[in-house]
Parts: C-alpha cells; sequence; structure tokens
C-alpha cells in the first residue's frame, strides 16, 4: 500500500496532454481559455451616454441652452451639437458631435419645452460618459489563456461581439458499474440485492467537474463481461472508471480485466479509510481508474483524487477547497490509515457526523466536508486544528 499523498503524485505524474477545441460562446460557460481573446472592436465604438439627461458642451453649463435635438438609444444618425445648445439623450445612446458632457435629467429645468438651465454645481467635463473603447480597445486581449468563462466572463465576451472560443477540452468518461447484487432503482428489490446509486453520484459529481460526455454500463461480476466493456471503453473514451471488484475476492475481476487490457497499473491500495482498495493504471494516453464498490468510498476517492485531477485536466477551478478547522468532538481510530470523515463545516469548526461506515450515504448527504486525521495519528481531541475538505 501507498500513502495517499504518493498516489496524489502518481496520479499527477501521469496527467496526459491537455486537448483544446473551439465552442460557441454559448455553450462555453464553465470552461477555461486556451488562448488570448483580442477584441476586434472598441466597445463602446461610440461615446455613449450613461444617463438620461442633455448633452452639452461642457463649456457652456452655465448659459441657457436651447434643446436643439433628441438622441435616443439606438439611434444610427450622426448629430452636430453648436455652441450655446443642448441635445436630449437617453442611456445608451451616443453623443452628438461636440457633446463632452451629460447633465442628469434631475438636475436641469426646462423652460417652455426650448431651453435647458441647468441646476448642477457639482457638474464637471466628462461626467455620465462612456468613452468608445472605456471597455475594450480594438487590438487589446480582451480576456486572456487560461481564464475561467464565468456567466460574466460569457456576457463580456458577448458584449465584444465574440461568437466563438478556443477552450481546454473536457475529457470524456466511461463508468462500469459492477455487481451481481446491483438492479436499477425503479426495479422490484428481491433478497440479496441492492439499488445501483454509484452510477447517479457520480454522474452527478463529474458533470459538476464540467463533463458531459458520459456514459455508464452495468456488467455482472464476470472477467469476460468486465473486460469487454472495458476494452470497449477504453477506444471511445478518455478516462473509464470501475466501481466495484476493485479488491481480492474470488468475484473481484477488475484488476484481473485491466491486465488483460493491457493496462498498466500504477497502483492499487492506498492508506486510507474509506477507499483502501483503489486502483490506478494507464494505458497510452487514456486513465482508469477502479473505485471500491461501497457507494460512500467511491465517492471519497473521487472527491480526493478524480475531482483534483479533471480540474488539473480542464484547467478549471477545482470543486473542493482545503481549510482548516477546530473539532466539536473527540474522534479516536488507530494509527496506519489516513481516515476521510463524513464532517460538517461552520464558523470554522468541524463535527464529524454519525454512520461513517463505507455502505451509508446518508451521513454522506448530510455532510459538507471530509474530516481528514493523518495517517499515524489515533485521531483526535475536541478543540483541535485538522485539515479538512470542503465540498462545493
Amino acid at each position: 500500500m501507498i500513502s495517499v499523498q504518493e498516489a496524489q503524485e502518481i496520479i499527477n505524474q501521469n496527467i496526459p496532454e491537455r486537448k483544446q477545441q473551439i465552442l460557441p460562446l454559448k455553450k462555453a460557460f464553465g470552461y477555461t481559455t486556451a488562448e488570448d481573446i483580442y477584441s476586434r472592436y472598441d466597445i463602446p465604438n461610440f461615446s455613449q451616454s450613461s444617463m438620461d439627461g442633455y448633452a452639452i458642451r461642457f463649456e457652456d453649463k452655465n448659459l441657457k441652452l436651447k434643446i436643439a435635438g433628441e438622441m435616443p438609444a439606438g439611434s444610427t444618425e450622426y448629430f452636430t451639437l453648436e455652441n450655446g445648445t443642448a441635445c436630449r439623450i437617453f442611456t445608451g445612446a451616443p453623443l452628438p458631435d461636440g457633446a463632452d458632457t451629460v447633465v442628469m435629467q434631475e438636475k436641469v429645468s426646462v423652460e417652455d419645452h426650448e431651453y435647458l438651465i441647468i441646476e448642477d454645481p457639482d457638474l464637471e467635463k466628462g461626467m455620465h460618459v462612456r468613452d468608445a473603447g472605456s471597455d475594450a480597445q480594438e487590438g487589446s486581449i480582451a480576456i486572456s489563456s487560461g481564464n475561467y468563462l464565468s456567466a460574466a466572463a460569457i456576457g463580456y465576451l458577448a458584449g465584444i461581439g465574440c461568437t466563438e472560443v478556443k477552450v481546454y477540452a473536457a475529457p470524456s468518461v466511461s463508468l462500469i458499474l459492477t455487481g451481481n447484487e446491483l438492479v436499477k432503482p425503479g426495479e422490484n428489490l428481491d433478497f440479496g440485492q441492492v439499488f445501483e446509486s454509484n452510477s447517479y453520484q457520480l454522474e452527478s459529481v463529474l458533470k459538476q467537474c464540467g463533463i458531459e460526455t458520459i456514459e455508464s454500463v452495468l456488467v455482472k461480476d464476470d472477467l469476460s463481461e468486465v473486460s469487454k466493456a472495458l476494452h470497449s471503453a477504453i477506444l471511445k473514451t478518455d478516462i473509464v472508471i470501475l466501481v466495484g471488484g476493485v479488491s481480492v475476492g474470488d468475484y473481484d475481476y477488475v484488476i484481473d480485466a485491466t491486465r488483460k487490457c493491457g493496462v498498466k497499473q500504477r497502483f492499487h491500495k492506498i492508506r486510507q479509510k474509506p477507499g483502501k482498495p483503489f486502483f490506478f493504471g494507464t494505458k497510452e494516453e487514456k486513465l482508469v481508474f477502479g473505485l471500491p464498490g461501497n457507494p460512500s468510498s467511491a465517492l471519497t476517492c473521487f472527491y480526493v483524487y478524480i475531482a483534483p485531477l479533471l480540474s488539473k485536466i480542464m484547467m478549471r477551478p477545482d470543486i473542493t477547497a482545503k481549510t482548516s478547522a477546530l473539532t466539536t468532538s473527540a474522534y479516536q481510530k488507530k494509527s496506519g490509515l489516513m481516515h476521510f470523515l463524513k464532517a460538517t463545516h461552520l464558523d470554522g469548526q468541524v463535527t464529524p457526523l454519525h454512520a461513517q461506515e463505507s455502505y451509508r450515504l446518508q451521513s454522506f448527504a448530510e455532510a459538507n466536508c471530509l474530516m481528514i486525521l493523518k495517517e499515524n495519528s489515533e485521531g483526535c481531541g475536541k478543540d483541535e486544528a485538522v485539515e479538512v475538505i470542503i465540498l462545493k
């Protein structure tokens, strides 16, 4: 068995070369830019009013000004503002030629619907005007390579006229669920059977990681079936995650299937609880993981190892974050394995939950973090500082 840190290092040493793809802007949310994106225009491409009011020449602010016209948003007609005149203007409208300042409509009075008197002693030149190119300049970098495309970033790129972006591609993933005892939710549950839940939780967290192409297949505990499913998955997808059958029992065929399919084993067991029988191997650029079948173990291993890997491949933010917290109660364990306990984190404190057994998901459904107890420790005392993995 190897340590958790050794396992993480081995996985990081086998990250495949990142792939790139061009996506329509509306489908690029959640991805990360793979190149610098340049603005093709000045944005805005004209001087623009940021208020409803009146466009003036600042030098005329103390005069009674004749209202000479109107500029609504969307106007494409050029209008020149002469000395001693003002123009009614609306938010987003282009400034007339010659105007350099906008006065808010709340700070003027109008005589006979024709003449404007400015009543704003604090008015400054250029006030309430968005200069051309103030949001993006033609030929400048709008968003650099390596930036996460949030909703705001997508909106900004649309606002500069961008229609598609080059991003780091999401790998495709296959899930192979093994077990004679598994039946799908909705089917009758007979004696000796359990509902298959791992595909539901793992597909959900894969989507949270930005993975869209996921293929799931359920196979029996049979070497031929597992090998056939694994061979097909390796051909079709970038990452294969087998769930169950990864230990050394008489009906555990995952390790034999990986050998049969030419997968190079990088490690098999880790000094941790839950999830000790965890497999990682490679075949050329393809990555193969074997997770324990117990749902809590499978999900814990995913958060600790696979989620960080996907973030590195896609260059996107992690769905977990490490911090430290003070325990609200003591917890005892034997030295020799690192423990990941389902827990709740609030206001700098962490509370381990009930039902820590690897087959139980009830407490995991309540948890918002994993509390870490180090390999060589015998637990923790109350108010002791421990490391915590926050689950976002």
